[in-house]
């Protein structure tokens, strides 16, 4: 323990709260608690692994003094970074850990370049919002608020001093240091798909790449959960000057001359192609790609088809650890590998496996009719797997990997989710790593998740898509007889060209009823509503009476703006 003790104080520039030391004692105890850990794998010194929920190693969290199992990805980010002798690019989606931010903050003030991209819609310090404001924000926003609020309340008096604000709001700690900050409206637009890239570049040489987002929720847990231990993410720490290049490259196109330059940052498919590049790093072959690729050029220069690739390559097995899949493509070439004999084992968050569109439902041979209309390309396996389901996590925690592992040998990763939103749309990383020692980490983890988990369809599933096939049975067979000033009414399709992403802004009153859960009365309140101000993200869309989070989630992988 005198040992944890040590390292608290040698990284006391790190903690985002005041440590009471003596509290050493008590943790100690916590530690006695821990689930067994695992012994840990060897590391290759330039390509490192570590995962927030792991076994191998536990951390006491700075914010709720908890000890727990997992690696602290805050502390390995903010490491990182403190080491930087000349430059720091970091670009993540949303950014609001004050421990990296007093890092950022420590390296800008001693003469480094530091440079922030991140997402325009959490371009926003949290603790500049009003009550007025605050009242007003959709329901997902306002529980972002309320985490900040759990984070930031030092004294836990109930309440934000404006010192409690200036010391652990991420944004503002940036931004008071003088770090230039911009987003993806930098290029004069309302913002790309989303800028979800989850990466930093230190002295043009290191380079982490993470599944998390620089958040409580996607690192720690969440604050009003106390089970909650962090959304399951990964992390990367790749020591290597040719990649960082690369890397470096994908920031500059999109920082442009940055904050008060000329709009001549480029964000999505506004960002030149790239194919992927290959790289040596220590005993790996990284390759890398950026994402999107505009819809005009051919899928197989793709983000998606370098997925599709490697899944094609496969001779014994696959293991998925994802958030979303719904790129259809993926799962059509995993049903030829499992029909060739290629053990597959798959694991989707629980808030998406069970939608229409997921690959989920089609590898478990199954077809949930959404709104009486399917996707032209649905295709569920005729020989549906047993192998798929949901991990079990804390309460409160989400699957947000995107990993996937091919023979035990390539590891796929990175922040971009395997979608056609991704693919086409955002501005994303992947890697493709042959590595049998990074396999074996990623093979741990995925063994970890899997082990508990439901897999298969739940009853209450069932009952759900037997319903909706029942229920859209019965329309078609009233429409088909219905007449109209003794015309027959054709009936609703029960097919739709669902590959394209639906614009809010821009779509007709046809093409918005085909997302989820919209009707006629639906489609033109929002229309109604981008006339009056047009949608510059997915949560704009919450200010639309009947638009409430259950619904932007289901349209999460299927619109753009």
């Amino acid at each position: 323990m005198a040992e944890l003790c040590d390292i608290l104080r040698r990284f006391s520039w790190f903690l985002l709260v005041t440590i009471n030391l003596a509290a050493c004692g008590q943790q100690q105890k916590d530690l006695q608690n821990l689930p067994p850990s695992l012994t840990p794998l060897p590391q290759d010194p330039l390509l490192q692994v570590y995962f927030n929920q792991s076994l191998t190693s536990s951390y006491t969290e700075p914010y709720r003094l908890q000890t727990r199992p997992g690696d602290d990805l805050e502390k390995l980010v903010a490491e990182a970074i403190a080491t930087a002798g000349s430059t720091v690019d970091v670009a993540v989606q949303e950014f609001r850990l004050p421990g990296i931010a007093r890092v950022l903050a420590d390296r800008q003030r001693s003469g480094i370049k530091v440079r922030l991209i991140v997402e325009h819609m959490y371009n926003r310090p949290l603790g500049n919002f009003s009550a007025q404001e605050l009242a007003k924000l959709p329901e997902r926003e306002r529980s972002r608020y309320q985490e900040f609020v759990l984070l930031a309340d030092t004294n836990k008096d109930g309440k934000l001093s404006a010192d409690e604000i200036q010391k652990n709001d991420a944004l503002l700690i940036v931004k008071n240091a003088g770090i230039p900050i911009i987003d993806d409206t930098a290029d004069g637009s309302k913002g790309s798909g989303l800028m979800h890239h989850k990466f930093a570049v230190i002295d043009n040489k290191t380079v982490i790449v993470t599944s998390a987002n620089f958040t409580t929720s996607d690192v720690h847990g969440d604050f009003k959960t106390a089970a909650s231990r962090g959304n399951a993410n990964n992390l990367l720490a790749l020591d290597n000057p040719r990649l960082a290049q690369l890397f470096t490259q994908e920031f500059n196109i999109m920082w442009g001359d940055g904050p008060g330059g000329k709009p001549d940052s480029k964000f999505g498919i506004k960002k030149p192609f790239r194919p992927v590049q290959k790289v040596r790093v220590g005993d790996a072959t990284v390759a890398v790609q950026f994402s999107p690729t505009s819809q005009t050029l051919p899928w197989e220069k793709s983000v998606n088809s370098l997925i599709d690739r490697k899944l094609g390559s496969a001779k014994k097995s696959v293991d998925l650890a994802l958030f979303v899949f719904s790129a259809q493509r993926l799962a059509n070439t995993l049903e030829i590998e499992a029909r060739r004999g290629v053990a597959v084992r798959a694991l989707i968050d629980s808030n998406f496996i069970y939608r229409s569109y997921s690959e989920g439902l089609d590898m478990m041979g199954a077809t949930l009719i959404d709104n009486c209309q399917l996707e032209a390309d649905n295709r569920p396996w005729k020989k549906p797997l047993t192998t798929v389901g949901v991990p079990q996590l804390p309460m409160g925690d989400r699957l947000h990997h995107k990993f996937g592992i091919v023979d035990g040998n390539t590891v796929i990763a990175g922040s971009h989710n395997w979608s056609e939103a991704a693919n086409h749309g955002n501005d994303e990383t992947l890697l493709a790593i042959d590595s049998p020692a990074v396999a074996a980490h990623f093979e741990r983890e995925f063994d970890r998740l899997y082990q508990g988990a439901i897999l298969g369809i739940p009853p209450r599933i069932k009952q759900r898509i037997d319903a909706r096939k029942k229920e859209c049975e019965s329309v078609q067979a009233a429409s088909k007889s219905a007449t109209v000033a003794g015309k027959n009414v054709a009936a609703k399709p029960l097919i739709v060209d669902a590959k394209k992403l639906v614009n809010l802004n821009t779509a007709t009153v046809p093409e918005l009823e085909t997302l989820p859960g919209v009707g006629p009365k639906l489609a033109e309140k929002i229309v109604a509503a981008r006339k009056q101000q047009p949608f510059t993200s997915l949560d704009d869309a919450a200010r639309v009476q009947g638009v409430g989070d259950k619904l932007l989630d289901r349209w999460r992988d299927r619109v753009t703006w």
